[in-house]
């Protein structure tokens, strides 16, 4: 993973951070999961009334930080678990929820593979819940879908679960459930990964650049990632609708 330092940006990235006066006058130093360390400068009392300066900056430092390596080994996942015939089951709650749905929709449709999202099916999702808890609900879907080892989950997450913190248990209990049947972990997640990075194969950590947009980026590069995941020649098989489009010929 390419780590941004203040006198480099141009030269390691091939980009530039478009920098303005208040991200010259402090510096801090955030988490970087491959190197350790990342240096950003900003003012954090400039921050409100340059938010959308700071919010791209982020953004800009995150894509530039993203390990591609270990996005092509994902890929090579993917495509090994559509040669064997096996499903892909993809996790996520409240936001990730959503993107869930829709990497399903482009995993199915523009990948060919046999995914599912059990957060699509409200009426399961509302019933286990009600009846036995949130914290089962990934695990028990994973259990009557009779899940094997030539099958696989895929999380997103912003913090990847944590039990200590009682934070997304449901997720936690879901990559437990699919290590003990052999299923290989795969995701995009944030912050440092939590459990799911402990445990999983193939899992993408969105850099930290600053706290306190955590879940906003992170949410946001999980359709970055899983994006150019579907779109890669080696496991997109089927093209998408606007690219065959004809542009309209100019007078």
């Amino acid at each position: 993973m390419v780590c941004i330092r203040p006198a480099d940006k141009r030269k390691r990235t091939g980009m530039a951070v478009r920098t303005t006066p208040f991200l010259k006058r402090c510096r801090r130093v955030v988490s970087c999961p491959s190197e350790g360390y990342l240096d950003y400068c900003f003012n954090e009392q400039d921050i409100v009334s340059n938010h959308t300066d700071h919010f791209l900056n982020c953004a800009q430092l995150v894509l530039s930080s993203l390990d591609r390596k270990a996005i092509e080994r994902l890929v090579n996942s993917l495509v090994a678990l559509r040669s064997s015939g096996g499903r892909l089951f993809v996790l996520g709650v409240g936001g990730s929820a959503a993107n869930a749905g829709h990497a399903v929709n482009d995993f199915r449709k523009l990948a060919g593979i046999e995914a599912y999202a059990p957060t699509d099916n409200v009426s399961e999702l509302t019933a286990r819940t009600n009846d036995d808890g949130w914290e089962t609900v990934f695990e028990a879907y994973l259990e009557v879908s009779r899940a094997t080892d030539q099958d696989a989950i895929f999380v997103l997450s912003v913090g990847g679960g944590d039990t200590e913190r009682n934070v997304s248990p449901n997720l936690v209990r879901a990559v437990d459930e699919a290590k003990r049947r052999g299923m290989a972990i795969l995701g995009i997640v944030g912050r440092d990964g939590g459990h799911t990075t402990r445990k999983g194969n193939e899992v993408i950590v969105i850099p930290t650049v600053d706290s306190k947009l955590i879940t906003p980026l992170s949410e946001a590069f999980q359709a970055v990632v899983w994006h150019a995941l579907v779109s890669h020649p080696a496991l997109q098989q089927q093209p998408t609708k606007w690219e065959s489009v004809p542009t309209k010929s100019s007078s």
